[in-house]
């Protein structure tokens, strides 16, 4: 599976590379020389980020619905001793 982003997060990307590359390397880059670098992050890099997301996303689910009852349960025909416990006052 590649990973791919939307033009717009593709051209903030590239941005940023480029003013990362300027400030802390200092050093000129084009947008050619950016782009091979996002390029190669996304298709080295990227999967193993993706693949954290998802292991992540994994176990928040399996302990959401592992909670499932006890976040959700409501208890059953309790309408009559409501009222049981009213007439006693």
């Amino acid at each position: 599976m590649s990973i791919e982003l939307s033009k717009e997060a593709t051209e903030k990307a590239l941005a940023s590379i480029r003013r990362f590359v300027r400030e802390r390397l200092e050093h000129d880059i084009g947008d050619l020389q950016a782009r091979f670098l996002l390029e190669f992050v996304l298709e080295e890099i990227g999967p193993s980020v993706y693949n954290a997301a998802i292991a992540d996303a994994q176990v928040y689910m399996r302990d959401r619905v592992a909670d499932l009852e006890g976040a959700c349960y409501e208890k059953e025909f309790g309408y009559w001793q409501k009222q049981t416990r009213r007439a006693k006052r």
